[in-house]
Order: structure tokens, then C-alpha cells, then sequence
């Protein structure tokens, strides 16, 4: 039955968080100082660079998505896991714009179930057990609009190739940097989800306003950097004609 009072709360979303506070307060203050500051500044550079360099970051991201499928279906022979990472990150880069689409569909319906499965979630000891349930309550027009959502940002991606892409590095650099901050904050002894929770419109509305600074920022500065480098190219080839003129009047 659906609770009023889990309508607007984002409690999948927090569990997970609360999930990964609890691991992460487990790690040493050095490893916590040292992640943070990496994912926040790599969070930074794909909020507001990613992409300009989206070929590397596709490099990366297919490698992590096949070793962590990797971990889980072969287990932990590191041999293994290597080369289905290898072999993932090879298949994202020629297939580029597939896997960015692919991506981009995965990231919206992830949400869109993470919004509309809210209400049928309550406080449980076994999170899993819960969220198996909630998906059996969940009715058929919920999972229609999920689907819905993928097929969205399916068809956009081949439309709207370059904003997908700048969505996809706007929300993944908008991650990053909440987790490196979470995991400074853990250093410091802070309780940031707790706080989050008690204020989750406040952040909702930050991590919103975030990807969509992100996504236009990349949209307009990468845009500017692609035509200054067509310029420079442009001035290269001028350059070079002359001296191709003039060696062609001497062979003569």
C-alpha cells in the first residue's frame, strides 16, 4: 500500500547513499582524504569538460562498467576481469555514439524507477527483499513509462547526439563530486546523509540545477573550442600553400 508520506521522498536513492556512507566510513582517514579529493576533482572536470573529451571518458566508464561485470559474474580472478574490462573498453570506443545512447537510456530509466518506485518502498532491515517487492507492487503504466523514458533518450541520442553526451557527463561529474564530498565530509566525522535527508528538496533542486549548468556549460564552451580549432586548422593549410605553390614552380 502506498504510504503519502513516501510520495516526494527520494528513499531508494537515500538507502543507496546510506549504503555507501556506512562502507565508506569503514576506510581509513587517508584513503577517504584521497578519494574524496580525486572524485571531486575528476567530478569537476567532467561537470564542466567532459565533453571535449568524451572519447577518453567513454574509455574509462566502458572499462569500469566490464570490470564491475566482471566482478560479479566471474568473481575475482583478476586475469579475467582485466581482459572483460579490456575488451568492454575497446567495444565502447569504436562503438561510441551506441554506447553513449545505451548509456544515456540506463541512466533514465534508472531514475525514472527510482522516482516511481518511492512510494511502495518502506523501512526494512533487508533493502533487497524490499525492492523486490515494491517492483511487484509497482503497477504496469509505471514500467510503460520507464520503458518509455529509454526509448526517449534512445531516439534523442541519434537527434541529439551532442546534448546527450553533455547530459551524460553533466550527471556522472554531478555524482562524482557529491560522493568526493560525502567522503570528505566522513573524514571530518560528518553525517552528510544523514543531513541530506533531512533536506532532500534542497539538494534535489541543487543536483538538478548541477547537470543542467553542466550540460549547457559543455554545450556552448565545446562548441566555441570545435570552431577554434576548424580555425586553426584553416590557418595551417593557408600557411602550407604558398610554399606547395612554390615548389610546384620550381619542378616546372
Amino acid at each position: 500500500m502506498v504510504k503519502p508520506d513516501t510520495l516526494h521522498e527520494p528513499r531508494i536513492m537515500l538507502e543507496i547513499a546510506r549504503y555507501f556512507e556506512r562502507i565508506a566510513a569503514g576506510f581509513s582517514p587517508v584513503v577517504l582524504i584521497v578519494l574524496g579529493l580525486v572524485c571531486v576533482v575528476v567530478g569537476l572536470f567532467v561537470w564542466l569538460g567532459g565533453l571535449g573529451f568524451r572519447e577518453f571518458l567513454v574509455a574509462v566508464v566502458g572499462a569500469g562498467f566490464g570490470g564491475i561485470c566482471g566482478l560479479f559474474i566471474i568473481g575475482r580472478n583478476v586475469i579475467s576481469v582485466v581482459i572483460l574490462a579490456a575488451v568492454a573498453c575497446a567495444v565502447a570506443v569504436i562503438f561510441e555514439r551506441t554506447f553513449i545512447t545505451i548509456l544515456a537510456a540506463v541512466l533514465a530509466a534508472v531514475f525514472g524507477f527510482a522516482i516511481l518506485v518511492n512510494p511502495y518502498i518502506e523501512s526494512s532491515a533487508d533493502f533487497t527483499t524490499e525492492i523486490r517487492q515494491a517492483c511487484l507492487q509497482m503497477p504496469v503504466h509505471n514500467w510503460a513509462i520507464i520503458a518509455a523514458l529509454a526509448v526517449i533518450f534512445i531516439v534523442a541520442g541519434f537527434f541529439l547526439w551532442r546534448f546527450i553526451s553533455a547530459l551524460c557527463c553533466a550527471v556522472f561529474g554531478t555524482l562524482l563530486v557529491f560522493a568526493g564530498m560525502t567522503l570528505l565530509l566522513l573524514y571530518k566525522g560528518a553525517e552528510p546523509i544523514s543531513y541530506i535527508s533531512s533536506r532532500t528538496q534542497f539538494f534535489t533542486a541543487i543536483f538538478g540545477a548541477m547537470i543542467a549548468f553542466g550540460t549547457v556549460e559543455q554545450l556552448l564552451l565545446c562548441q566555441r573550442k570545435k570552431k577554434y580549432l576548424t580555425r586553426k586548422r584553416q590557418a595551417n593549410k593557408d600557411k602550407q600553400r604558398p610554399k606547395e605553390t612554390a615548389q610546384s614552380w620550381r619542378s616546372v
